[in-house]
């Protein structure tokens, strides 16, 4: 049940209707990972709060800064004096479950690194960096190529376990004709070392780089709760309706009239007018729906 009691009444609340889909995981975390080496922007204000003082994470989470975007190597090179051990390495923007997680930290048990793999279409293989294989031995790694030069439409998704030792070729990776100095080549240059490098291959993942992809993984994640939508909202006024699934984070005040939902998410620090209206969509922290305005499908920042 929501329950959401406004200082001058309770809202009307109903289910709305949604098509339910897999849930995606906390990955690292669900496998025991707890150590967490995050590499951040000189700029980030929100990163380093949420999984410090805004979380109830049990991890231990340091913080290291990369003062140019100079690609995924030179990123974890700038990571790597905190680093003691094997490595799970992550990019942000790239989501997959648990169960492949946990099959790519069995699969290093017997690999000095494993790489994530999925099967893309000819026309996307330029996006990322394609693989030779043999069986589920990785002979080649290509970043980005041309598609008439992409050893296959097998690519290497930024999800990756290495040994310690492999860090430790990082320094030897040059700068590529992108001006970013690039994992793949590091992968690259095990292989020619002879170092064993194998891939596992991914049922799919979800890629969130962009407005629209935040919308379709939150509308995704709201559809497919199992326990009743969240509702925290520090104060709710008159003929206010709430239609389910939604998540309302604690302090958003919601004024007289409002209609909210279904698939909405309001962030903690936003601001909904009087008589506003908003379904299916994300209103993150400082943004603001105005009196009486209809959004819909929105991210609104």
């Amino acid at each position: 049940m929501v329950r959401a009691l406004g200082s001058t009444g309770i809202p009307r609340r109903r289910q709305g209707r949604g098509t339910r889909l897999p849930t995606i995981d906390s990955r690292g975390l669900e496998n025991g990972i707890r150590d967490f080496v995050f590499v951040v922007s000189p700029d980030d204000r929100q990163i380093r709060p949420h999984f410090t003082t805004a979380t109830d994470l049990e991890i231990n989470a340091k913080f290291v800064i990369q003062q140019r975007r100079l690609g995924t190597a030179h990123a974890l090179e700038t990571a790597v004096n905190l680093i003691a051990g094997p490595v799970a390495v992550w990019a942000c923007d790239s989501l997959v479950g648990r169960d492949h997680v946990e099959s790519l930290l069995v699969a290093k048990e017997g690999a000095d690194a494993v790489l994530s793999l999925l099967d893309v279409a000819p026309e996307l293989v330029s996006r990322s960096a394609a693989v030779e294989l043999e069986g589920d031995r990785v002979r080649r790694i290509v970043e980005k190529p041309f598609f008439e030069e992409a050893p296959s439409n097998t690519v290497s998704l930024p999800h990756y376990v290495f040994s310690r030792a492999a860090l430790d070729l990082l320094p030897q990776v040059e700068e590529s004709s992108r001006g970013e100095f690039e994992l793949p080549e590091a992968i690259q240059k095990m292989i020619d070392d002879g170092d064993l490098v194998i891939g596992v291959r991914a049922a799919g993942r979800i890629q969130v780089s962009s407005p629209q992809d935040l919308l379709t993984l939150n509308l995704r994640l709201l559809r497919d709760r199992d326990e009743p939508s969240r509702v925290a909202a520090g104060d709710v006024g008159r003929h206010v309706e709430l239609i389910e699934p939604l998540r309302i984070d604690e302090d958003v005040v919601i004024p007289d009239g409002c209609e909210i939902g279904p698939e909405v998410y309001l962030e903690s620090g936003c601001r909904i007018g009087r008589g506003a209206v908003v379904r299916r969509s994300i209103v993150l922290r400082g943004g603001e729906v105005a009196a009486d305005e209809i959004v819909e499908d929105r991210v609104v920042t």
